[in-house]
């Protein structure tokens, strides 16, 4: 289980991330662009994500993971926060922060954090 001020200090620990009310929730950006939307009173997030990296979350915990209201059909998952490994939430938040973030701002990524990310292919 992943409570919505877990996953507010995930995002919020990320170089140069800040949290801004848009939507009537809230929404996690780097240099303005958003990569993670929490909408804690309804326990989900939407996560940016690659369409394959969407695929495989969703056929690996449908139970947590579905295609993201609105976003979806760019790669945006979203994640049921009771429901989710914290470990692989985390992952996937750390990579919609580095599929968000400019080149230069990911080399300032912390050695620790690092470590989490999914391999690159």
């Amino acid at each position: 289980m992943v409570t919505s001020d877990t996953l507010r200090g995930w995002a919020l620990e990320l170089p140069e991330a800040v949290e801004q009310e848009t939507w009537g929730a809230a929404t996690f950006r780097v240099r303005t662009k958003i990569f993670v939307i929490l909408r804690a009173e309804d326990g989900v997030a939407s996560v940016k994500a690659s369409k394959p990296d969407q695929a495989e979350l969703i056929a690996g915990d449908a139970a947590t993971y579905r295609i993201a209201p609105h976003t979806g059909r760019f790669g945006w998952v979203q994640a049921t926060l009771a429901s989710a490994d914290p470990t692989e939430l985390h992952s996937v938040v750390l990579e919609a922060w580095r599929l968000t973030a400019p080149k230069r701002l990911q080399l300032t990524l912390p050695d620790d954090l690092e470590t989490l990310l999914p391999s690159r292919s």
